[in-house]
């Protein structure tokens, strides 16, 4: 089976040709992202993040261990308690695991479920473009390294929360860690959502997705074609598994994010709605009401 694409690929955001044409070398994608992004910092207006719709606790928490480093990530969940929820493994943008995924991360643990943020780039936050480039390179240079990472979450979830069932969902870098969880963990998640993040359209990697996919892209997203989208949708159908695509016109990359510059309030709240109505039907109450039964 044909290994899948390698998320350095994920961010390309001007035309093929036009990058050819400034580099005769392999190009570097984190290089392109860090000039869209210029002139970003990852802080958000409070009045752009929601507060939860019910009250919620929060943990720090050490979900793994990999080459003798601890995981750390972050809890969130209804002030009832985490336990037995359905449970979304929650994965970040270039910056990292800040101040925005946590609030997120809140908001989704108002809705019923535990939420677990994993931590890609080890304890440590973007603060700048150059920072976040640096940060993803070095984490993209080890596939194997997120896999056990997206594992690792996967079996605290598992283990320790006692989940019924596991869904996940990630922006930007971590919409294409969603769409490579819904790989690594084949037939063991009950809902994939994927904002603007990394798509490929190859038969074989495809095959290895089951759970139902929502996905939700920028029609001005130059960094995702518009072909791997329709690619994505076709053979996730014809395969039989359940797949929902919203494209925003005139929307750019990451406009659900508050602190960039493409952060669109209305593709946002629209985006929100649909992930909750999918979320609600795949992994709260899911088809035949037993969901993916989470295994090792």
């Amino acid at each position: 089976m044909r290994r899948r694409a390698p998320l350095i690929g994920l961010l390309l955001a001007v035309p093929l040709a036009a990058v050819v044409a400034a580099a005769p070398t392999t190009v570097d994608p984190t290089v392109i992202l860090a000039r869209l992004h210029a002139g970003d910092v990852p802080v958000a207006s409070p009045a752009a993040l929601p507060a939860p719709r019910r009250p919620v606790k929060t943990e720090n928490v050490a979900y793994g261990e990999l080459g003798g480093r601890p995981l750390h990530g972050y809890l969130a969940y209804p002030a009832t308690g985490a336990h037995a929820l359905p449970t979304l493994l929650v994965f970040h943008e270039w910056w990292g695991l800040n101040d925005n995924i946590r609030a997120m991360s809140r908001r989704l643990a108002g809705e019923g479920y535990a939420v677990l943020a994993l931590d890609f780039y080890h304890d440590r936050i973007a603060t700048d473009p150059d920072a976040a480039r640096q940060l993803m390179r070095a984490a993209l240079a080890d596939p194997a390294v997120i896999d056990a990472n997206i594992r690792a979450g996967y079996g605290y979830a598992y283990q320790r929360l006692r989940a019924p069932a596991v869904g996940t969902l990630g922006w930007c870098f971590g919409g294409g860690l969603s769409f490579t969880a819904a790989q690594v963990l084949s037939g063991k998640l009950a809902a994939t959502v994927i904002y603007y993040g990394h798509l490929d359209d190859d038969p074989a990697v495809l095959s290895r997705i089951r759970a139902p996919v929502l996905g939700l892209f920028g029609g001005d997203d130059s960094s995702i074609p518009r072909t791997a989208i329709d690619g994505v949708t076709r053979g996730l159908r014809a395969q039989g598994t359940p797949v929902a695509v919203h494209v925003y016109p005139g929307v750019g990359h990451a406009f659900a994010n508050p602190s960039g510059r493409n952060y669109n309030a209305a593709a946002a709240a629209d985006a929100w709605r649909r992930t909750q109505d999918f979320l609600h039907r795949y992994l709260q109450n899911p088809p035949g009401g037993t969901g993916a039964v989470p295994r090792q």
